[in-house]
């Protein structure tokens, strides 16, 4: 999708049209290169439960959103097929740091890991996904 020659800010740019993540979520795009890619959440009230916790719902979406990032820098457009996650702790910290990285990228499908910490190191959710790239 985007060729050697690109800023943060051009990857920024196209992603914000990714409005749920960007505009309802809150979502940033801290890093970005060819598998691989780290996004953060400041957390406030509208990310919470009714118990307190933050949801699964906001932490998918960021770590979908860094997944997203990930694949499609410096390939063809690619979409997620399957994703799988698992919520490991409960969020103590006031931030919620992703990071995706390629473990497999191929012509066609791609397989990615994205781990997500609070701002106090905590795991709070691993998610793995495989991805179709389109021609």
């Amino acid at each position: 999708m985007f060729e050697q020659d690109y800023t943060l800010e051009d990857v920024r740019d196209f992603f914000s049209m990714d409005r749920f993540a960007t505009q309802a979520c809150g979502c940033q795009i801290e890093e970005a290169s060819h598998g691989h890619a780290v996004c953060s959440l400041e957390l406030a009230d509208i990310h919470r439960n009714a118990q307190g916790n933050v949801m699964g719902g906001a932490i998918f979406t960021l770590a979908d959103f860094c997944l997203a990032i990930a694949c499609n820098m410096g390939e063809n457009p690619t979409v997620s097929v399957n994703n799988t996650i698992e919520f490991m702790s409960a969020t103590r910290g006031s931030k919620l740091v992703a990071t995706c990285d390629a473990s497999k990228s191929g012509r066609s499908l791609g397989f990615y890991v994205v781990e997500v910490h609070d701002n106090l190191n905590t795991l709070v959710a691993r998610m793995t996904a495989t991805c179709f790239r389109r021609s």
